[in-house]
C-alpha cells in the first residue's frame, strides 16, 4: 500500500489550498478514505471522510470546525482523494495526513500552516 499526500503550504488566513492523495495498493473504491491533521502535542483527528463502494459512493461526513468551509471528494478513476479547503484559519495549521479508514497505512502527510 502506498499514500501520497500533496497540496500543502503556506497561505493566509482566509485563504484557500486543496490537498491531494493518490493511494494504490488496494482497491481504492471500495473503502471509505479520510483526511486527517495532527498538531504536535495532540492526537491525530479525522477532519473529514468520504464513502466507497462500487457504485461510487460519496457519503460525506465532517467535523463541526470545518463543516462549510472544506470539502472532500474523489475521483476513483484517479485513485484520488481530495481536501478543498476554504476560508483557512490558523487553528487550521497541521500535518494533514490521508488513510482508508479501514486499513492501517498512512502517507508521509503534508504541511499546511495559516499564519495568525
Amino acid at each position: 500500500v502506498r499514500i501520497e499526500e500533496s497540496g500543502g503550504g503556506l497561505v493566509q488566513a482566509g485563504g484557500s489550498l486543496t490537498l491531494s492523495c493518490v493511494a494504490s495498493g488496494f482497491v481504492f473504491h471500495g473503502f471509505a478514505m479520510g483526511w486527517y491533521r495532527q498538531t504536535p502535542g495532540k492526537q491525530r483527528e479525522l477532519v473529514a471522510s468520504i464513502t466507497g463502494g462500487p457504485i461510487g459512493g460519496g457519503q460525506t461526513n465532517y467535523i463541526d470546525s470545518v463543516r462549510g468551509r472544506f470539502t472532500i471528494s474523489r475521483d476513483n478513476a484517479k485513485n484520488t482523494v481530495y481536501l478543498q479547503m476554504n476560508n483557512l484559519k490558523p487553528e487550521d495549521t497541521a500535518v494533514y495526513y490521508c488513510k482508508a479508514l479501514e486499513l492501517v497505512y498512512w502517507g508521509q502527510g503534508t504541511q499546511v500552516t495559516v499564519p495568525s
